[in-house]
């Protein structure tokens, strides 16, 4: 009867930890996606704001509005400035999120390793068992054949 994997345990604990760092990974990535996706969003309400001020230019525009509008873009620039902040973190984020799947996955692949070698180990070592009685059959047969002549 084949022995049971010694670090079986610690095989499952790496599994798990992978796991959770795959889930981990997933969830960092789709915030990276979510602030990437905001920033855009601002830029392209700055553009479409600027675009609005050029035309309003264009066809006159008092100076209390004209105030108005470069605070405004102002303010924009501001939110884009820190959502671009927030994008950097995020994908800095999403890199040590990496890192730490990866060093779970190559710690799992270690054990699995292992528990591959002891899979082979037990099933080579149960064969020449099984080959022993074998022969030990094959020999006591011949032998009581032998015996009886």
């Amino acid at each position: 009867m084949s022995k049971p994997f010694p670090l079986q345990t610690l095989l499952d604990m790496a599994n798990s930890r992978m796991d959770d760092a795959a889930r981990r990974l997933g969830e960092l990535i789709a915030n990276e996606s979510e602030d990437c996706r905001k920033l855009e969003v601002l830029e392209d309400y700055r553009t479409e704001y600027q675009a609005k001020f050029a035309e309003a230019l264009r066809n006159g525009i008092d100076p209390q509005a004209m105030r108005n509008y470069n605070l405004f873009i102002g303010k924009l620039d501001e939110a884009i400035i820190a959502q671009r902040e927030v994008v950097a973190q995020s994908k800095e984020r999403t890199a040590v999120g990496q890192k730490a799947w990866i060093d779970q996955r190559t710690k799992a692949k270690a054990f699995d390793a292992l528990s591959k070698r002891h899979q082979v180990k037990e099933a080579r070592d149960e064969h020449k068992r099984e080959q022993r009685q074998s022969d030990e059959h094959a020999s006591k047969q011949f032998r009581d054949r032998h015996s009886d002549e």
